[in-house]
C-alpha cells in the first residue's frame, strides 16, 4: 500500500530493546515515522503526544500492563493497536479484543506478516491516507478511478471496477451474495442475485483467473479474494 507515509506515527510499546530496535528499523526503512516506549506509562504518555495511527503493543511490560495501556489508549485516541504477546491463550486474545485491540500476533513473528497487518489496519480505519493500495499483484489508484493486475492495467466497467475493489479491500473475508449486491448494487436492487455471478464471470476472465484460486467460490456462501 502506497501512503502518506510522514504523516503516520506508530508507536512500539515492548520491554525488549531487541525486539524494538527490530520493528523499527523495519518500519523506518517502509518510510513511516516511529517512537517506541519500554514500559505501560511511558506508552500511555507518548500516545497522548503523538498520536498514533498504529499502536504495537506488548502484552507482559513493566507498569500499566498492555491491556491497561489498550483500555486507557482507546478512550482518547483514535489509533488501531495490535497486541504482541508470547502467549497463545484464546482467553488472552478475547480480552485483548474486548478491551479495544484491533489485531493479535504471538511471538515470534515475521516483519513481513506485521507490516501486512499495518497496512491493513490503515486501509481500514485511516483510508484519508491512502492514495494507492497494493495487495499482492494488484494495485488500486482510487484517484485515477483505476485497477492494475500484475504491471497491466484492467479496462474495467464502473461495476467491474466497484467490485473488483470491494472483493480486494475485503481480501480472505467470504463475502456473501447478499452483501455484494447491497455494496455494489445498493439496497435497493430488485435484479437477480445471479448478477454477482456474471459480474464474477467477467472478472475472472479479465485477471485470468481460469482455475478460480484468485477469486475462490464459497460452497454455500459466496465468493472470497485471496491474494497473498
Amino acid at each position: 500500500m502506497a501512503l502518506i507515509k510522514e504523516q503516520i506515527n506508530i508507536l512500539i510499546v515492548d520491554d525488549e530493546e531487541n525486539i524494538v530496535e527490530f520493528i523499527k528499523m523495519g518500519l523506518e526503512a517502509e518510510g513511516f515515522k516511529v517512537y517506541a516506549a519500554y514500559d505501560g506509562n511511558d506508552a500511555v504518555y507518548l500516545a497522548r503526544e503523538v498520536n498514533p495511527q498504529i499502536i504495537i503493543l506488548d502484552i507482559m511490560i513493566p507498569g500499566m500492563n498492555g491491556y491497561e495501556v489498550c483500555s486507557e489508549v482507546k478512550k482518547t485516541i483514535k489509533t488501531s493497536i495490535i497486541m504482541l504477546t508470547a502467549r497463545d491463550e484464546i482467553d488472552d486474545r478475547v480480552r485483548g479484543l474486548d478491551l479495544g485491540a484491533d489485531d493479535y500476533m504471538v511471538k515470534p513473528f515475521s516483519f513481513k506478516e506485521l507490516l501486512a497487518r499495518i497496512n491493513a489496519r490503515l486501509r481500514n480505519s485511516f483510508p484519508e491516507l491512502t492514495n494507492v493500495i497494493n495487495i499482492g499483484d494488484f494495485r488500486i489508484d482510487d484517484g485515477a478511478h483505476e485497477i492494475s493486475f500484475e504491471n497491466k492495467l484492467l479496462v474495467l466497467s464502473p461495476t467491474e471496477y466497484n467490485l473488483l475493489r470491494y472483493l480486494l479491500l475485503n481480501n480472505g473475508l467470504a463475502l456473501s451474495k447478499q452483501t455484494i449486491i447491497e455494496n455494489i448494487w445498493g439496497y435497493d436492487f430488485n435484479g437477480e442475485q445471479n448478477i454477482v455471478e456474471v459480474y464474477i464471470r467477467y472478472l475472472r476472465e479479465k485477471i485470468g483467473d481460469k482455475e478460480h484460486s484468485i477469486i475462490r467460490t464459497v460452497r454455500g456462501v459466496g465468493y472470497r479474494m485471496l491474494v497473498v
